[in-house]
């Protein structure tokens, strides 16, 4: 079964917790996609995307959309005071350079390491693995948002990802409609329950090791 826009919002709404003043971030397609919807109007923030924007801002009114403003996903977008377009070239540079600070992406799998695994669908075909493996291997952070499980009812947090990789030990927190958990060197830490999961859903839905604090509360 799959998210409903509530769970998506909310999981958007969390992530945008993550989000400090000043940061440039790039949002990732799907999920990540709506966090840009979210964020407080007092955090000044560049939003960027490979296909050479910087500086997006929520989605358009219904009618006013340009096609001509868009994000990497062809979604239209409206731009910030202060926006500027450049090309793809320019736009992966400032990746490969390390200036995003925060990329907020969807995924697959990710690993109780860490690991990464978003650009492959099992028995469909895709076009290829995109810029997802330069934004996981270069921002400062990134953050998942994806579903706690797949359509199948497995387990999309594991002990050793199955499906071919995007980057190792790239990931430092994954939120999902059920959980938010930290990625450490030292495991993988969960830090807060989303309502009305238990604590015992969380770990039957897991099957990588997750550590329980006792700071970790109900959200």
């Amino acid at each position: 079964m799959g998210l409903g826009i509530r769970d998506k919002e909310l999981m958007a709404k969390r992530a945008e917790q993550e989000i400090e003043t000043g940061m440039v971030v790039n949002l990732g397609i799907g999920i990540p996609s709506l966090v840009a919807n979210f964020i407080k109007k007092e955090k000044f923030v560049f939003l960027q995307a490979e296909n050479g924007l910087l500086g997006m801002g929520v989605k358009p009114d219904l009618g006013k959309e340009d096609p001509m403003i868009c994000n990497a996903g062809g979604i239209p977008v409206t731009l910030i005071k202060g926006a500027s377009y450049f090309d793809s070239a320019t736009a992966f540079a400032m990746i490969r350079a390390g200036q995003i600070d925060l990329a907020i992406l969807g995924a697959l799998e990710v690993s109780e390491q860490g690991d990464l695994a978003n650009w492959i669908v099992p028995k469909k075909m895709v076009p290829g693995i995109g810029g997802a493996i330069e934004l996981a291997q270069k921002a400062k952070k990134v953050i998942v948002l994806m579903s706690h499980t797949n359509k199948d009812g497995k387990a999309k947090i594991v002990q050793n990802c199955t499906l071919p990789l995007t980057a190792k030990q790239c990931v430092h927190m994954i939120i999902t409609e059920r959980a938010v958990i930290e990625v450490t060197a030292h495991g993988l830490f969960l830090k807060e329950i989303i309502e009305p999961f238990t604590l015992e859903d969380v770990l039957l839905s897991t099957e990588a090791t997750l550590h329980v604090t006792k700071s970790c509360y109900r959200s």
